[in-house]
C-alpha cells in the first residue's frame, strides 16, 4: 500500500485507474514561491515536501506518492485564485494564448525519493467578460491552478492540448505508472 500525499479529489480518482491500493494524507506545507524561482525548480520542490511533510508524519516505512501541478504563463506561476478578482485577472491572460502546465510527481520512502516532470501546453480561446464571470460564479475555478479546471466546464475554453491531459488534471498518469513500476509498486 502507497500514501497518496494530497488533498484533491481530482488526484485519487487518477490514482484508482492505475489499481494501486493506497490511502490519503494531508501534509500542510508553506507553498510560497521563492525569490527567483523557476517555475520547474518550484513545482519540484513542492511535490518533494508534500512527500518529506507527509513521511515525519507516517514515518520512514511509509511508500508515499505526492504531486503539485502549477500553470504557468509568460514565465509566471498562476497559483490558486485568493478571490474573484484574481481569477478573473488569470482566466485573462490564459485567453487567446498558449500556457503551460507542470506536475511533479515524487515518490518517497525516508531517503529514497524518484520523480518525473510532465510538462504540458494549453491553448485557451477568446473569453468574453461575462464568460469569466459566468464561470468564476459555478465555483470550480475558486481551488484550481490558473483558476480553471480542463476536466470540468472550464474545459469548453481549450482549443488545444499538447501534453499530457491527466497531468493537466494533477497527476500524469503516464509518468505515475512509471515510477511505481520503477518501485516495483505495479
Amino acid at each position: 500500500m502507497i500514501w497518496l500525499a494530497s488533498a484533491s479529489p481530482r488526484r485519487r480518482e487518477l490514482l484508482k485507474l492505475l489499481g494501486v491500493e493506497f490511502d490519503v494524507v494531508t501534509p500542510d506545507i508553506d507553498e510560497s514561491v521563492l525569490p527567483n524561482e523557476a517555475p520547474g525548480d518550484y513545482v519540484m520542490r513542492m511535490a518533494k515536501e508534500k512527500g518529506r511533510a507527509a513521511g515525519r508524519m507516517l514515518g520512514a516505512a511509509a511508500v508515499i506518492l505526492s504531486a503539485d501541478t502549477s500553470v504557468i504563463r509568460g514565465g509566471v506561476i498562476l497559483g490558486k485564485p485568493e478571490d474573484e478578482a484574481d481569477a478573473v485577472t488569470m482566466l485573462n491572460k490564459l485567453q487567446n494564448a498558449t500556457h503551460r502546465v507542470l506536475t511533479a510527481v515524487v515518490l518517497t520512502r525516508g531517503d529514497r525519493q524518484s520523480e518525473a516532470l510532465s510538462v504540458s501546453e494549453v491553448d485557451f480561446g477568446p473569453m468574453t467578460e461575462e464568460e469569466i464571470s459566468a464561470y468564476w460564479q459555478t465555483g470550480e475555478p475558486a481551488d484550481k491552478a490558473g483558476s480553471y479546471g480542463v476536466q470540468g466546464i472550464g474545459g469548453q475554453f481549450i482549443k488545444e492540448i499538447r501534453g499530457s491531459y491527466t497531468g493537466i488534471v494533477g497527476l500524469p498518469l503516464y509518468e505515475t505508472r512509471m515510477l511505481l513500476k520503477q518501485w516495483r509498486l505495479l
